[in-house]
C-alpha cells in the first residue's frame, strides 16, 4: 500500500474526529468549524506540510465515508457531510450537516444505451480513466444533448468562482443550452472517474452557483461517472426539501456504429413509445 494512502487511513480519521467532537453538541444537526481549527488539528497530528490540509476535507467530502466515531452520531437514515459555509476576513468556514443520499451510485439494473462513438481517435489513444477524459467523451459525443433533449454548448470547464454563503467553489464543466420552445438552460456538470463517486455536496454547490450567477436560466445539474465495461452513467439531480433527488439516470456506452444492431434499434424504438 502506498505510504500516502497509509497516512490518510491512519492519520486523517483522528484529525476530522477532533474537529467534529470539539464542536459537536449531542443531538445537533449541524457542527460548525473553521479552516484554522482544521489546520490546528492537522499540525497536532504530527503532519508537517500544512499545504495538504485541504486534502483532509477533500478526502471526506468526496471520496470516503466519515470515521466510525462520527458515524455513530448519525440518525434518522441521514449521514454527516461537510459543506462550505462561507469566507470572511480571510477565514474559511465549514460545517458538518446531516443529510440523506450522500453518494450518488449508479443503478446496476438499468439498461445500457449504445451511442455511435464520435470521440476523435487521437483523444481515445491518450485518454485516461479520469475526470478530464470523461468530460471529453461527454463533450465530443454530445451526451448532455442526448440525455436532456436540449441543444447545449460547453461554456467553460474548471470554473472557479465564489458563491455567497459558501465561498470558493469549482465546477468541472458548465454548459448553456436552449430547447425547441426557446427556454434557456445552465447545466453544471460534475464528473468522476476511477473509484470516486459523485457527492451531493458538489450538487448543492452547483445549484447555489447557478441560482446566483445565472438567475434567468433554468438550472439542470448533471453528474457523470465512469462505470465498468466502459459505460458512462449520467444523472440529472435536483433539490427538494433540502435533499438531493435523482430526476433521471441513464447509462450509455460509446461503440463503433457497426456494433449497434437492428435489434438494438428496435428495442430503443419500443422503449420510446
Amino acid at each position: 500500500m502506498p505510504k500516502s494512502k497509509i497516512v490518510k487511513e491512519l492519520v486523517y480519521p483522528p484529525i476530522i474526529e477532533k474537529v467534529f467532537f470539539d464542536n459537536y453538541k449531542k443531538g445537533a444537526n449541524e457542527v460548525h468549524f473553521t479552516g484554522t481549527a482544521l489546520k490546528s488539528a492537522y499540525l497536532a497530528s504530527g503532519l508537517k506540510n500544512a499545504d495538504n490540509v485541504p486534502d483532509v476535507l477533500y478526502y471526506y467530502r468526496f471520496r470516503y465515508p466519515m470515521p466510525d466515531r462520527i458515524k455513530e452520531e448519525e440518525r434518522d437514515g441521514k449521514e454527516w457531510v461537510i459543506l462550505l459555509n462561507g469566507r470572511k476576513n480571510r477565514e474559511s468556514y465549514y460545517k458538518f450537516k446531516l443529510l440523506r443520499n450522500n453518494r450518488i451510485i449508479p443503478n446496476q439494473n438499468l439498461v445500457t444505451i449504445k451511442i455511435p462513438d464520435s470521440t476523435p481517435e487521437i483523444v481515445t489513444a491518450y485518454a485516461q480513466s479520469d475526470e478530464q477524459a470523461l468530460l471529453a467523451k461527454v463533450r465530443y459525443n454530445r451526451l448532455i444533448d442526448v440525455f436532456l433533449g436540449v441543444t447545449t454548448y460547453s461554456l467553460q470547464n474548471h470554473l472557479r468562482t465564489s458563491v455567497k454563503k459558501l465561498g470558493q467553489i469549482e465546477i468541472d464543466e458548465i454548459y448553456v443550452g436552449v430547447d425547441k420552445q426557446g427556454r434557456q438552460f445552465v447545466i453544471p456538470v460534475q464528473a468522476k472517474g476511477g473509484k470516486d463517486q459523485v457527492s451531493i455536496v458538489q450538487v448543492i454547490q452547483d445549484l447555489a452557483c447557478c441560482e446566483e450567477k445565472f438567475p434567468a436560466l433554468v438550472c439542470r445539474a448533471i453528474s457523470a461517472q465512469f462505470m465498468s465495461n466502459e459505460k458512462i452513467a449520467l444523472f440529472e439531480l435536483t433539490m427538494e426539501d433540502e435533499e438531493i433527488h435523482i430526476v433521471e439516470e441513464r447509462h450509455y456506452k460509446l461503440v463503433p456504429s457497426r456494433e449497434i444492431t437492428e435489434k438494438d434499434l428496435k428495442a430503443y424504438s419500443a422503449r420510446a413509445t
